[in-house]
């Protein structure tokens, strides 16, 4: 069966998803970055801030690591700043859209050695940026549930009401 999709869709779709969180934590502001996550929490990542710094930081360092530079510190980018955290997630994918148009086709499926915590695999540079995209996508999921389970609403952010693939309107054809 053929059905085209390309990771240029999903990446659409999470600058769509990251414009919708930023609106909103625009108009809800810290407070709504400071939501802790309670028993959801792992001792690094406690807060929906913190959330939001990791998602925005784990695609930086997914980057870094195709690249081979040394990885990102997030440390320094501030939870409870709506605009710092997003223009650190505006960075990161800068650094991922560079990558996806200058790294060499045939270096794609070619495995490497990275480290992931105290975890030592072999993946490709292909499998890393669909894992940095696909991870994203999980952890707003994540903020939103967690959210909602705090009493705010943040509101619908599922594909099927983004505009990815929606049919651009047609003009009226010009009457005689």
């Amino acid at each position: 069966m053929a059905f085209k999709f390309e990771l240029a869709h999903l990446l659409d779709y999470t600058d769509w998803e990251r414009a919708q969180w930023h609106a909103w934590f625009r108009e809800q502001g810290p407070p709504a970055l400071a939501v802790d996550l309670g028993p959801n929490g792992n001792g690094r990542v406690n807060t929906i801030g913190e959330l939001v710094r990791h998602i925005f930081s784990a695609e930086q360092r997914y980057v870094d690591r195709v690249v081979g530079a040394p990885l990102t510190d997030p440390a320094a980018v501030p939870t409870e700043d709506v605009e710092a955290l997003f223009a650190f997630g505006q960075q990161g994918r800068e650094s991922l859209r560079a990558l996806l148009a200058t790294f060499p086709t045939e270096r794609w499926d070619v495995p490497q050695q990275i480290q992931v915590g105290k975890h030592s695999r072999s993946v490709t540079p292909r499998k890393l940026i669909v894992q940095a995209v696909t991870h994203e996508i999980r952890h707003w999921a994540q903020v939103a549930t967690l959210l909602r389970m705090s009493g705010r609403k943040p509101g619908p952010r599922d594909f099927l009401v983004s505009p990815v693939f929606d049919q651009p309107e047609r003009a009226p054809a010009p009457s005689d």
